[in-house]
């Protein structure tokens, strides 16, 4: 144990205020941009398209104005928690002004104004997907107008955990006094930024799901990038080339300045700049001044969602000594009030967090364009189960979810692979109605020794008391998605993703990119049922004796209570069973349940009478001494109980291979409150287990593994086991 506490982990919090970041520099560039055009993604945006359009054509032949069912114009659609202070009012654009415009004169940056809602991080990342026309009209298909066959029904598409996702709403859009309330154009009859954020909202349940939050998360959900963030003062000094070839590229770009004590009300810099607020990235230019003086100067233009005026502190006038032309002039100048240029030193100053949305897996610190191979795995954290924390709770750590990685080809000119990992968190946002939140989350990569290689068994909790991981994320953070870049040797891993603190529960999603050949999978064992382990046996074997001894005691008590036909039924073997545990004073149980004994009836019930003769109860009782050792050997506090995560060694011992699916039912069927069995539930649970396999083995009759069922059969089997 002295080991374990070198890898002490931690875990850092984040305040929702502002488009906070995990404390460390991130190398993870994006998800795989081809694959959003691919043949696959073709056929299915062809489907969505067909569907939304059959929906509209619905309304349109009806003469019927959408009403969305599932985003009704209503509180609940608002907030979940509070009631907006103004009195609401439902209105569709062409309630609001004359001719109105889904898109006017083309999407861009000016037409996304905040408004009562802290979603600027949101604002700002639809500013920087203005600045890729290929992935906005992805998620904006323009081919939406309030003329040409309208219903008042509009769609928009994101990227969801691994898939897109068409989203369809009405319409109606919240106002007051005639107003829109929340984002809006610059131009009056311009909605489709205002229709782009209700879509939003209703992926996540409400408008209120979207206050606070990291511009990194919309402009993932824009493009299926992969996300990449730096610390400024801890970037490489490469950082504005990244700057720039990121913009080349077409990758979506943010930045922030953080709030050094967490606080709800935003506060300005001394040059004037607010913290705890999302800018977003809309240039990066240099050159040499064209005026004679033959300076370098390098150049970042950034926008302010709220569209105010930049603090003169901030704001550089040579974008204009750039220029080597009247049309370079004016691509070049800021194109509203809230935009702005700034010395790229100035900007290393005064902001601390630069996001960056690669849409593509290249290195963008390398001009050569690589394709990588992609593994996607969704798992879960279960309490109890497979939700073992980080590796501060070596005894549960092992019962995390555990991805194999076998890296097969080097980098060219390199001996090492490059590998990005990222770690997402799925739903929490949509849950916050129910007050779930950001976990802190991190991984760990392990090495696999040399006799495990190839094989489909999970690493143990000694293997990882005493042995380190060669790669992890730096720290546990309360971000979405936490992403790493690692150069690993040619090899086995194994991926361990977790929750900082145990019993923490939620889906995940795990992306793994490698430059070259490479394979993942979850490492999950097959189903199957054996004896009793040797192990156990051994260790039962000291005790032979006395059982022996106990069980001509109570074998005079089952002749009492069964009467002239040597038969008992469930009550009674409750009574026999009973008066043998009670003379097991260390396990301090109060006997079995009912319910219990009747699921050992129907196990070990050979001719259906629904009873057990004597020799039947012989056979269990001997079961039950086996489990019983078995049970003793976990019960390490002597408390009479097991933990829900020894429970997997246990069922081991016991002579049963579970999947890991199935050791989360076992959890949540039978684990009480505190994640612990008592000896009744553990009994039973082998109990079922025990009937289940036989019953399945008595049905594969040609041992193929797979079995067919009449409805008669499978409520016998299901009602009676």
């Amino acid at each position: 144990m002295a080991e374990e506490q070198k890898f002490s982990e931690t875990s850092v919090q984040l305040t929702e205020a502002a488009p906070q970041t995990v404390d460390s520099r991130f190398t993870a560039p994006g998800n795989i941009y081809s694959a959003i055009l691919s043949r696959n993604e073709a056929v299915k945006d062809a489907r969505r398209l067909k569907e939304f359009q059959e929906l509209k054509d619905k309304y349109v032949r009806k003469k019927v104005i959408f009403e969305d069912p599932l985003f009704p114009a209503q509180d609940s659609s608002l907030f979940y928690s509070e009631k907006f202070p103004l009195k609401l009012e439902w209105k569709r654009p062409s309630e609001i002004c004359s001719n109105p415009q889904f898109i006017l004169g083309g999407a861009n940056r000016t037409d996304i104004c905040q408004g009562d809602l802290g979603d600027c991080w949101l604002l700002a990342a639809i500013a920087c997907l203005t600045l890729n026309d290929i992935v906005l009209k992805r998620v904006v298909p323009h081919d939406q107008s309030f003329t040409e066959n309208y219903a008042g029904i509009f769609h928009f598409q994101f990227w969801r955990y691994g898939e897109w996702v068409d989203v369809i709403v009405d319409d109606r859009l919240p106002t007051y006094k005639n107003q829109l309330v929340f984002t809006r154009s610059g131009q009056k009859n311009e909605f489709w930024s205002a229709l782009l954020e209700k879509a939003y909202a209703k992926l996540h349940g409400s408008y209120e799901a979207l206050k606070g939050g990291n511009s990194l998360e919309a402009m993932e959900d824009f493009t299926g990038g992969v996300t990449e963030l730096y610390e400024i003062t801890e970037a490489p000094k490469e950082l504005y080339n990244i700057m720039r070839k990121a913009l080349k590229r077409g990758s979506l770009m943010g930045c922030a300045i953080d709030n050094l004590v967490p606080t709800a009300q935003r506060t300005k810099t001394a040059s004037g700049l607010v913290r705890g607020h999302a800018y977003s990235v809309t240039g990066v230019e240099h050159g040499k001044r064209k005026d004679g003086k033959d300076l370098l100067i390098r150049l970042v233009r950034v926008r302010d969602p709220w569209g105010v005026a930049p603090p003169p502190a901030c704001k550089s006038n040579d974008w204009a000594a750039l220029a080597t032309s009247e049309q370079d002039k004016e691509r070049l100048r800021p194109s509203e009030q809230g935009e702005f240029w700034m010395c790229f030193e100035e900007f290393q100053k005064n902001f601390t967090k630069l996001e960056i949305c690669n849409l593509t897996p290249d290195t963008l610190e390398d001009d050569c364009m690589l394709k990588w191979s992609v593994y996607i795995h969704e798992g879960r954290w279960v309490k109890g189960c497979s939700a073992g924390g980080c590796r501060n709770f070596p005894d549960t750590y092992w019962t995390n979810p555990q991805i194999r990685l076998v890296l097969v080809d080097t980098d060219v000119k390199e001996k090492t692979c490059t590998v990005v990992v990222a770690l997402m968190q799925k739903g929490r946002r949509k849950e916050r109605c129910a007050g779930a939140g950001l976990h802190n989350i991190g991984f760990a990569i392990y090495e696999v020794p040399k006799e495990m290689k190839g094989s489909q068994q999970q690493l143990q909790k000694d293997f990882f008391l005493y042995n380190s991981s060669i790669a992890r994320s730096k720290s546990y953070v309360n971000i979405r998605e936490a992403t790493e870049r690692f150069c690993l040797k040619p090899g086995e891993y194994v991926i361990i993703p977790s929750t900082f603190d145990p019993h923490k529960e939620s889906e995940f999603l795990l992306r793994v990119f490698s430059e070259n050949k490479s394979t993942s999978e979850v490492i999950d064992a097959e189903i199957e049922s054996e004896p009793v382990t040797d192990d156990v046996k051994k260790k039962i074997k000291p005790l032979e004796e006395e059982e022996t001894e106990e069980e001509k005691q109570f074998r005079a008590i089952f002749q009492q209570i069964a009467g002239d036909d040597m038969q008992i039924n469930a009550n009674e073997l409750r009574i026999v069973l009973n008066r043998a545990i009670a003379r097991h004073k260390e396990l301090k149980t109060e006997g079995f349940s009912l319910e219990s004994c009747r699921s050992m009836i129907a196990l070990m019930d050979t001719d259906g009478t629904g009873h057990l003769n004597l020799q039947e109860f012989k056979h269990l009782w001997n079961k039950i001494k086996q489990w019983k050792l078995v049970f003793t050997r976990f019960d390490t506090d002597k408390s009479s109980t097991i933990s829900s995560f020894e429970m997997r060694n246990a069922l081991t011992d016991a002579g049963f291979q579970l999947n890991n699916q199935l050791y989360d039912i076992i959890c949540m069927r039978y684990a009480n409150e505190h994640m612990e069995l008592d000896f009744d539930s553990y009994i039973s649970c082998l109990v079922r287990l025990e009937a289940m396999f036989r019953t399945f083995r008595a049905f594969d009759k040609d041992g193929d593994g797979l079995i067919k069922l009449n409805v008669f059969e499978w409520l016998q089997l299901t009602m009676y086991a």
